[in-house]
């Protein structure tokens, strides 16, 4: 393996990272409808994310994305609230601490942005993930909040920031 480098999206980037978020979903078996595989942004990520208090991130090994995660204003929420958006990596990646390295970059970018709150959904058997969250400051919370349109995502979280 490569030295990881982990950077702001690039317009060249959209068409890896769709591919490594739809990549992961299909394996978790996530639904299509109702989560982030139907999202029409999934296309744009750049454009997605080139709005105020938003960035997306990119891990690369050797010029391949091989991960991404998000960090924007919570849709439909009315708060100092951030949600932490769209964090895949592909499976030959996993156990290598790059998840965790990827929620701290995101949050010390919200914090940068003045987010108070760090919101994220997931599923239910999305085990691993749910650990890598907890590890690094996440709770479990009773309902959802704001809307992001994820309805098939039953489990939320929150980290105070």
């Amino acid at each position: 393996m490569g030295e990881v480098v982990i950077r702001e999206i690039t317009p060249d980037d959209n068409a890896q990272v769709a591919q490594v978020v739809r990549k992961v979903l299909l394996e978790m078996g996530v639904p299509k409808i109702g989560t982030a595989y139907a999202d029409k942004a999934l296309d744009d990520m750049y454009g997605a994310y080139n709005t105020a208090k938003a960035t997306y991130f990119v891990v690369e090994d050797n010029g391949q994305i091989i991960g991404c995660a998000g960090i924007a204003q919570l849709d439909n929420y009315e708060g100092n609230v951030c949600e932490l958006q769209k964090m895949y990596l592909l499976e030959e990646t996993r156990g290598r601490g790059l998840g965790s390295k990827m929620i701290t970059v995101c949050l010390e970018k919200a914090k940068s942005y003045g987010f108070e709150q760090c919101y994220l959904e997931t599923m239910p058997y999305m085990k691993a993930a749910q650990k890598l969250y907890k590890k690094n400051g996440f709770e479990y919370i009773d309902a959802p909040m704001g809307d992001t349109g994820h309805y098939s995502c039953p489990v939320w979280m929150l980290k105070k920031l």
